[in-house]
Order: structure tokens, then sequence, then C-alpha cells
């Protein structure tokens, strides 16, 4: 009785091993389910909405314009980030450049001046905002982004169930 425990456990404990090994490797090189937070990407996406994303694009073919994306945060390393890509390597960006934090306080008292500024996004980086943009720090703050900081592609969202739509 005794062997037949321990062998059952055995066999339990290498379906459990070889299981969380298969999900782990899907999870980090196929794709994984994503839970949006903030405001940035309305009214595309909203908190609380889970995103279906995949890793395999870098693979088979190139990020372009108007994929969203989950990446590192420049700015936090311990963040993710889901916003648009605005422009790939080579193309002309023009944007409408927000004031810098610190700045924000002292607005208030001087009427601002906001100016348009022209620039081309370097090799091997993308440029990307947010779609809510009077609410989003993104590449207009941070400047272009390395690819390599590129997690995913989102594919579709998932949740909520009345809202499943591919993005």
């Amino acid at each position: 009785m005794g062997y037949t425990v321990l062998s059952r456990l055995r066999t339990l404990a290498r379906y459990t091993i070889a299981y969380a090994c298969i999900t782990h490797c899907t999870f980090e090189y196929v794709g994984d389910f994503v839970l949006c937070n903030g405001p940035s990407m309305e009214p595309t996406l909203f908190s609380d909405n889970v995103l279906l994303t995949e890793r395999l694009s870098k693979y088979w073919r190139k990020y372009k314009s108007g994929d969203i994306i989950i990446a590192v945060s420049p700015v936090n390393a311990s963040q993710y980030i889901c916003k648009r890509i605005v422009a790939v390597s080579g193309e002309k960006i023009t944007t409408l450049k927000p004031h810098p934090i610190e700045a924000e306080s002292q607005a208030s008292k001087q009427p601002s001046k906001m100016s348009m500024v022209t620039d081309y996004v370097p090799h091997g980086c993308v440029w990307i905002e947010g779609d809510n943009k009077g609410n989003s720090s993104d590449s207009r703050y941070y400047g272009p982004i390395p690819l390599g900081l590129i997690r995913s592609r989102v594919i579709c969202r998932i949740w909520p169930l009345s809202e499943i739509a591919g993005l």
C-alpha cells in the first residue's frame, strides 16, 4: 500500500513539474495575459481590461505603426506600460512637446508656449504614445524607446466579455 501511494505521488510530481515548465515557457516565449491599469490608452483600453498578448512578432514580422505593445517602462524598470507605436525606425515624428513635470507648477503663473518638434526615430527604436494624449506619459516625455524594451504585442481584449475585440 505504501508503495502505490509513493508511486502516485511521484507521478503527480512529474506531471506538476512538466505542466509548470510548459506554462512558464508558454508565458515567457509565446504570449500571456495582461491586466490594464491607468487611463493612458482610453478610449481604446480601460483599467481592468484583460488583454491577450503574443511574443512571437519579433521573430516573424517587424513592429509597425498602430501596433499596441506592452513594454518595460524606460523611466521605471519595475513597471510595464501599454502604448501604441506611432512611428518606427527611420520615420519622421512631429509632435507637440509637453511641459516638463517640474514646470507645470510655474505654468499656471505664466502663459505657456507649446512647440511642435520634428525629429526622426533612430535605428532600433520606436516612438510610442498613449491614445489619451492629455493623460499619458510616453515618448513625448522620454523620447523613443529601444526595441529591446518591448515585451509583447497586444492581439485582443478578452475581458470584459461584452467588449471582446481584436486590436
